[in-house]
């Protein structure tokens, strides 16, 4: 067993505790990774509010890069130090969802445990999202890793992990969008901003970033919205559709609350698509007029993590991040050592920040 640092939740709504803790060696098919750099995710900051419930005392974090330190029997597609990014998607590879390509939906049931446990006491420590990463290492499984190489530097290829996969993918993958179509962004947040760029790499011709906030819109059009729209009128989508000339194609909302989903349909084109990707807390309730979609062929999608495939994506974004086509530094707004996470998702709730990243 190895000690390290980590950042404890013991009670939801609490601050978490920094202590040490245990983790234990790489089993058969899995990875040490010793990390450079997890970043702050929405997700992390919910389920340590108590959200979507889950046991306690867990260890959260789940968009994460480092170094791979130690393998298990039967790893060789990783060697001691590849760079590589840890992400919260761990697949089996036999389940109809895997051999379908949507590993996200894998069916195989994952022990909460995990590798991770309590030095000198009996009580578990529960492995957040099968990763948690905030802290010095981990220990995943293989199918979780990619290996991304020396181009990207750890803050920004930790945002591979999740927010950047989750946006751009929702538009590839799930939208699949096509050149000349039209998109409308719901929220500016760091998964919105990386939908909006994922809209403009995938061709589209309008893209309308929707948000409270004129300083996120400013953002926006940093990342590729052609046009934007404060949410706080009376009728948001009518401005949208005037901007574009009609409804969108594609509808991605990227907050997790349920007002965001009430309207969403109401931007729509004939034929267009919402795409449900931010997560409300549990029992959060959203209501739509169903003759309107049926009527217009209309549909609402969901999409998990933008149903990547992370060993075929992962590498494209990285590739394109190379060219100068996708951009990741630009979507670090703060950098915190590990002492400091509690200074960074209270920062990170304020809604201001696109991502707080944790540099070890």
């Amino acid at each position: 067993m190895t000690r390290i640092k980590a950042a404890v939740c013991h009670a939801f709504t609490e601050p978490l505790s920094i202590e040490e803790v245990e983790l234990r060696a790489p089993q058969a098919g899995e990875v040490e990774v010793t990390l450079e750099a997890v970043a702050i995710c929405h997700s992390d900051i919910s389920f340590a509010e108590g959200a979507w419930g889950g046991p306690l005392p867990a260890v959260y974090g789940h968009e994460a890069a480092g170094r791979v330190s130690a393998t298990g029997a039967g790893v060789t597609a990783f060697a001691h130090g590849d760079r590589v990014v840890v992400t919260l998607l761990r697949s089996c590879g036999d389940c109809i969802p895997c051999a379908s390509g949507r590993a996200a939906l894998c069916e195989t049931p994952r022990a909460a445990l995990g590798p991770i446990s309590s030095p000198g006491d009996e009580a578990p420590l529960y492995q957040g999202m099968h990763c948690g990463a905030f802290a010095e290492r981990v220990v995943v499984d293989e199918s979780q890793i990619v290996t991304v190489g020396e181009a990207v530097p750890p803050d920004a290829a930790a945002l591979l992990a999740c927010g950047v996969i989750t946006g751009v993918g929702a538009v590839v993958n799930a939208a699949k969008m096509r050149p000349g179509q039209d998109a409308v962004v719901i929220g500016a947040g760091g998964v919105g901003l990386n939908a909006i760029q994922g809209a403009r790499i995938a061709g589209a011709r309008r893209v309308v970033a929707v948000d409270l906030s004129e300083e996120k819109l400013a953002m926006a059009r940093d990342f590729g919205a052609t046009d934007t729209v404060l949410a706080t009128g009376e009728a948001p989508w009518d401005e949208a559709r005037e901007k574009i000339g009609r409804g969108a194609d594609a509808v991605l909302v990227t907050v997790g609350v349920a007002p965001a989903y009430d309207a969403a349909p109401r931007y729509l084109a004939p034929g267009g698509t919402v795409v449900m990707i931010g997560l409300p807390h549990t029992g959060a309730m959203s209501t739509y007029e169903p003759v309107t979609l049926a009527s217009l062929g209309q549909g609402m999608i969901g999409s998990k993590m933008g149903d990547v495939v992370i060993r075929r994506d992962i590498p494209w974004m990285v590739d394109l991040y190379e060219q100068g086509r996708l951009k990741l530094d630009e979507l670090v707004s703060g950098r915190w050592p590990l002492e400091r996470i509690n200074e960074a998702i209270a920062d990170t709730r304020t809604g201001g920040a696109r991502r707080n990243v944790i540099l070890f």
